[in-house]
């Protein structure tokens, strides 16, 4: 068995240029965008309306001459509160994000960061969920963990097989719109898991505040593989 732990792997293969969107988009032109509980310019939004936030996005990547905004990781987030699915329970509400999303066009390619198989994939079609989900394994020296791609276009799972295998860098999927992708403005929801438990096509991608330290630790930092910061 490997002495290296998880975290130190994830850091060593971010030392490589791994990347889920197009390579020949340089990181400066990825802008980080914050769309906490924090940011007072949301409280001028209607976040609820998937059209009124992409054009808040849309505007804010323009203005930073950007061409993809990203951020979110165990960002709090007021955006879930339209959706039952994250808030049946009070005590329990669901707003902390455990993934870091990609904000760019409907029909984008995603590619995979690293070689993989296709552990499994769902459209998850409640109201604010992922829409259209790939997770896809990955085994490294002694090393296995999990990949999640939410949003994504419905063809994306048409045609896939589990244990279907890729080769870093090759395509895997296209985004989604607002009408399949759980009405969100398209992105990319990217996340990595270690123990995948008993999930096939889903894994809880914001978690409550009194879960959160076992999802920090299950789903660590993809900032690790993508280095965007």
């Amino acid at each position: 068995m490997s002495s290296e732990t998880f975290t130190q792997l994830l850091d060593r293969l971010g030392n490589q240029s791994l990347y889920v969107l197009d390579s020949r988009i340089p990181k400066s032109a990825y802008v980080k965008l914050d769309l906490s509980v924090t940011n007072e310019a949301l409280k001028t939004i209607d976040v609820s309306s998937s059209e009124k936030l992409e054009n808040y996005i849309d505007k804010h990547i323009l203005s930073n001459n950007a061409q993809v905004a990203f951020g979110g990781y165990i960002e709090t987030r007021n955006i879930y509160q339209r959706s039952n699915y994250f808030n049946n329970n009070p005590k329990t509400e669901r707003n902390i994000h455990l993934g870091i999303d990609l904000w760019i066009a409907a029909e984008t390619p995603i590619y995979s960061p690293l070689d993989a198989e296709v552990h499994s994939f769902q459209n998850n079609t409640n109201f604010g969920d992922y829409g259209p989900t790939l997770i896809l394994k990955h085994a490294i020296e002694t090393i296995e963990f999990y990949t999640l791609y939410g949003h994504l276009s419905v063809a994306s799972i048409k045609n896939i097989k589990v244990g279907q295998q890729f080769k870093q860098g090759e395509e895997i999927a296209k985004l989604g719109n607002a009408s399949v992708n759980g009405d969100y403005p398209p992105h990319l929801h990217f996340q990595i898991i270690k123990d995948i438990q008993n999930y096939k096509g889903d894994y809880p991608g914001v978690a409550s505040k009194k879960d959160l330290d076992f999802y920090k630790e299950n789903c660590p930092d993809p900032n690790l593989l993508l280095r965007l910061e």
